[in-house]
């Protein structure tokens, strides 16, 4: 009883002092709960964010890829631009194949996908027969043509179903107008393309295409709107893929898939495994598999889709871990930062209390209390005061990390048990590590020099 009374004594004495402690660890459990929670969870958000942008998985006939690789030639995976190559594919994978993408063990981690058909055809052209049509009477010859799906419901065997398409991929399209219906006779066109045929939204333009066997199809294409992607993509125009299909002859056939997946950034067992599958243990295959690295959705896409490559896209991904790596260190950075200032400050005011109650202290040394004694008073006073502020700090922080999770990121963040658990352990030993400069003052204290002035 003694102890706890001299305790709140302290505090009702050294009001504004103690005052000070608490609001300093409370501004220290305040940074270091904000930071850390959202260290812990920026991952997944950072993920989100990125996958904004495009796929990060590409899909292509095998036979593409490999001349691709060997040949560094146009529409490899890093790049996620459509409708750009010059020539028209020969190689394909089959579309009713593609809802297999929600089947894998990582299902739940796409978010999104759309197959692509690229080929080119002629547009308005003078005659009116696409047979008696010629390439030169054209307004736009060779124009990319992107057919794929815009808004497309799939239903599952499992019963569930999804959405997917270009209408989710292409999120940052500047799109005047509306997208247009899947299986229909619509269409979009890029702002170039659009400025170089004289169209606008609501018009009606003419394909013409001629087939591998010779034959020279036409499709009238109602244009509901014009995008802006900011690329070359402008150039071209996108329509359901049923429609260009039946234009180019190729009925079930697509030439590529753009996967927009949730995944873990690499470490070095995702670099060896995406080298090389089968070097790895069991242990370590049963781990890189079942880890949503982007090699193993990779692979696990491989496993559905007959006769593909599905390769990330290698610029999103080093951009993801980088950025990780960097926003994660500014917050450690800050937190640690926000410690060796409460560090500094709680020493600072430990010392200048003990020099107010120096005859206090002498004067219990004089009745008989030990070097020991006193400094667990002068410890117990700073951590009662210090758990208080910390426990102020930790519900703050937590309101900051929301904070920052809705301006930056759009969504709240999840805070983890560990983390108000690390900051709790780091304020201890940061407040022991403050408290230990000024106890060794209370050992130097001489109590017959203090009480007489000396």
């Amino acid at each position: 009883m003694f102890f706890l009374r001299m305790i709140f004594r302290s505090f009702s004495r050294q009001f504004k002092r103690r005052l000070l402690i608490a609001v300093t660890v409370c501004l220290s459990a305040t940074v270091s709960v904000a930071m850390l929670g959202v260290v812990f969870d920026v991952g997944d958000k950072l993920n989100a964010e990125l996958s904004t942008y495009g796929s990060n998985i590409i899909v292509q006939p095998k036979a593409d890829a490999v001349v691709n690789d060997l040949y560094n030639t146009g529409g490899d995976a890093d790049s996620s631009a459509s409708g750009t190559s010059e020539s028209d594919p020969t190689t394909f994978l089959k579309e009713s194949d593609v809802p297999k993408i929600k089947t894998i063990f990582w299902a739940f981690n796409i978010t999104n996908f759309a197959p692509e058909l690229n080929i080119h055809a002629d547009v308005n052209c003078a005659s009116e027969s696409a047979a008696s049509a010629d390439s030169s009477s054209c307004k736009a010859s060779g124009v990319p043509i992107v057919g794929t799906w815009f808004a497309k419901t799939l239903h599952m065997d499992s019963g569930e179903s999804t959405v997917a398409g270009m209408n989710g991929m292409r999120s940052w399209w500047k799109l005047d107008g509306s997208w247009p219906k899947d299986d229909s006779a619509q269409g979009l066109i890029g702002t170039t393309l659009a400025s170089k045929l004289g169209v606008a939204k609501g018009d009606t333009v003419t394909l013409y295409k001629t087939t591998a066997d010779g034959s020279r199809n036409e499709q009238q294409i109602t244009i509901t709107g014009i995008y802006d992607s900011g690329d070359s993509d402008n150039n071209a125009m996108y329509i359901p893929s049923f429609t260009a299909q039946v234009l180019a002859n190729l009925p079930d056939s697509i030439d590529k898939i753009e996967v927009k997946a949730l995944t873990t950034p690499d470490n070095d067992l995702a670099r060896k495994a995406s080298k090389n599958p089968n070097a790895l243990t069991q242990d370590e295959w049963e781990t890189w598999y079942c880890t949503a690295y982007p090699s193993s959705i990779a692979y696990q896409i491989e496993e559905v889709i007959p006769g593909s490559v599905a390769k990330q896209v290698r610029q999103v991904a080093a951009l993801q871990g980088d950025v990780l790596q960097k926003t994660q260190a500014v917050m450690v950075l800050m937190t640690v930062l926000s410690l060796v200032a409460a560090a500094i400050a709680v020493a600072n005011l430990m010392a200048a209390s003990i020099g107010e109650r120096g005859s206090e202290l002498a004067l219990l040394k004089a009745i008989g209390a030990t070097d020991g004694a006193v400094s667990r008073l002068m410890l117990a006073e700073t951590a009662v005061i210090s758990l208080v502020g910390a426990i102020v700090g930790a519900l703050l922080g937590s309101c900051v990390a929301q904070i920052v999770g809705h301006v930056v990121f759009g969504s709240g963040i999840t805070m983890r048990p560990m983390v108000f658990v690390l900051v709790f352990v780091l304020l201890t030993l940061t407040v022991l590590i403050a408290s230990f400069s000024s106890i060794r003052s209370i050992l130097g204290l001489k109590p017959a020099e203090v009480l007489h002035g000396r």
